[in-house]
């Protein structure tokens, strides 16, 4: 008999913000390769571009990433985001793994009920959706996410990961890294009204 497949609903009220968390492949740490996390940061780039949402704060780990994004549109769709990043990064990865003979797209790789071999670079499902709009839950999860390589001892300083927009937070937007997404902060209307829990 098949699992039912875990459902999350994605809903939006305006004035919310996203904190969306989502896994590697059987959380494999396949977040350790510089060269693929730049590529995650164009992938990431693109998105927000094309979705029409901003990059309140993020983290990349070895086997997940927390990504907190605020939509600029009406429409906010967290599923074609979240799609808009994965499919194409996924896609990449897969070439490159096909094109080097890697080993690592055997483990990566499960056949389906249809007999279709299928490419997984990311786990399965739409991850971990929360909705915030809280002064204090805001900036919580802001250093929640730039804790997140100083908890779990990859670094001793929030500022020393180099996949985090936590400089760019330490340094008031002053330190840009070209091999990160565009990180644009907390929308003006955050500091504009008195957000109420």
């Amino acid at each position: 008999m098949k699992k039912p497949r875990k459902q999350i609903k994605h809903f939006h009220e305006p004035g919310d913000l996203h904190e969306l968390t989502f896994s590697c492949y059987q959380r494999k740490p396949l977040l350790t390769n510089q060269d693929w996390n730049k590529l995650l940061c164009q992938s990431i780039d693109r998105a927000l571009k094309s979705q029409k949402f901003r990059l309140i704060s993020f983290v990349i780990m070895p086997e997940h990433l927390h990504l907190f994004v605020y939509p600029v549109g009406n429409e906010c769709r967290i599923d074609r985001f979240l799609a808009a990043i994965k499919r194409p990064f996924s896609y990449r990865i897969k070439e490159q793994l096909v094109q080097l003979n890697s080993p690592l797209l055997n483990h990566l790789t499960t056949t389906a009920n249809s007999g279709k071999n299928v490419f997984h670079f990311w786990q399965k499902g739409p991850g971990y959706d929360r909705n915030l709009t809280g002064r204090q839950a805001v900036l919580a999860a802001i250093n929640y996410i730039h804790q997140n390589p100083v908890q779990r001892k990859l670094v001793r300083n929030m500022s020393d990961w180099k996949w985090s927009s936590a400089r760019w937070y330490e340094s008031d937007g002053n330190t840009v890294d070209p091999d990160l997404p565009v990180i644009h902060g907390l929308p003006w209307e955050f500091f504009a009204t008195d957000c109420v829990e």
